[in-house]
C-alpha cells in the first residue's frame, strides 16, 4: 500500500503543489508525505528544481565570448536562409 501512495502522489503532485487538489486528498497526501523519507525527500527535490536550474544558468558571458556566440548564431541563420 506505501509504494501505492508513492506511486499516487507522484502522478498528484503538481496539483499537490499549486493548491488544486480537493481538501479530502490534500489531506490524504499529507499525511502520507509527512510519514513518508522517499515522498518528502521527492517532494522538497521537486520544490527545489526552479532555484537549481536558475543558479545553473546564471553565467555571465565575456564580451569575447559574447560576440562569437552571437557571430555563430547569425551564420546559422543566414546559412538556413
Amino acid at each position: 500500500m506505501r509504494e501505492l501512495a508513492c506511486a499516487s502522489g507522484v502522478d498528484l503532485l503538481m496539483e499537490y503543489l499549486e493548491g488544486t487538489l480537493p481538501a479530502t486528498t490534500v489531506a490524504a497526501l499529507d499525511a502520507h508525505v509527512s510519514g513518508c523519507a522517499r515522498c518528502q525527500a521527492f517532494v522538497a527535490s521537486y520544490l527545489a528544481t526552479p532555484r537549481i536550474l536558475r543558479e545553473a544558468t546564471d553565467v555571465e558571458l565575456s564580451r569575447v565570448s559574447e560576440s562569437s556566440l552571437l557571430a555563430w548564431l547569425r551564420d546559422r541563420r543566414h546559412r538556413e536562409m
